[in-house]
């Protein structure tokens, strides 16, 4: 049974997890093959100090060493441009020492899957610059419909899921852009990226082994950095 190291990043929250298929599925952490997890979601960005003392913690306390891991899987982005910069850069590093697989999860992906609001679809955001997010849109079956891209909202986005169905939205950025997408209080989840909503993803793409190559990955930051803008 795999037991892979999952690393997110993409937000404030610095958050690493245990994944395990043999772990209880409906447990605390409120998704699937989540053995243990360690984060911390405040308002600062402390991923350079904090990610590596969170990943030694969670393995001793859980009785693991490194050499454990059949695997380590990192939140691909979109995201901070710094946050998944560390987290990546960490993800490889562990994954070339180890000599065990990478394996990269969509952010927004992750999202969806820990939506629990009844709807047609499920718009995963992530909050960017003023009134853009990083946006990709899901149906009830998990299947996406809407590539992740940067949107800057205004009153007609998404326009044709809204008509089509019921959304509910999962991320974050969803209040500042709730009045002009005209979204009910019931259909918002907000909420940061957390690696709890790796675990199952990852056991997955281990069991078929979709992994990267841990030289040329990079994350997907979707759009260029800019210093101060």
């Amino acid at each position: 049974m795999p037991l892979i190291l999952c690393i997110e990043t993409s937000s404030t929250n610095c958050s690493v997890a245990i994944a395990s298929d043999s772990a209880i599925t409906s447990n605390t952490y409120g998704a699937a093959m989540v053995l243990d997890i360690l984060e911390d979601n405040s308002d600062s960005y402390n991923h350079g100090e904090k990610l590596h003392v969170f990943i030694d913690e969670i393995t001793t306390r859980n009785g693991y060493v490194m050499g454990d891991y059949d695997a380590i899987a990192v939140s691909s982005g979109p995201g901070s441009y710094t946050g998944l910069r560390i987290g990546v850069s960490a993800a490889k590093g562990l994954s070339f020492a180890l000599d065990v697989p990478l394996i990269a999860i969509d952010t927004l992906k992750a999202l969806s899957t820990i939506n629990k609001i009844d709807s047609e679809f499920t718009a995963a955001f992530l909050d960017a610059r003023r009134m853009e997010v990083y946006a990709s849109i899901f149906d009830r079956s998990g299947k996406r419909v809407l590539e992740s891209q940067p949107v800057v909202i205004e009153d007609d986005s998404f326009i044709r899921f809204r008509e089509s169905g019921t959304i509910s939205y999962i991320g974050t950025g969803i209040e500042k852009t709730r009045e002009l997408l005209n979204i009910e209080q019931q259909y918002i989840t907000e909420v940061n990226p957390t690696a709890a909503a790796l675990c199952a993803l990852a056991i997955d793409g281990y069991k078929k082994s979709d992994t990267v190559d841990v030289a040329y990955f990079e994350p997907n930051y979707l759009k260029e950095f800019k210093i101060g803008g």
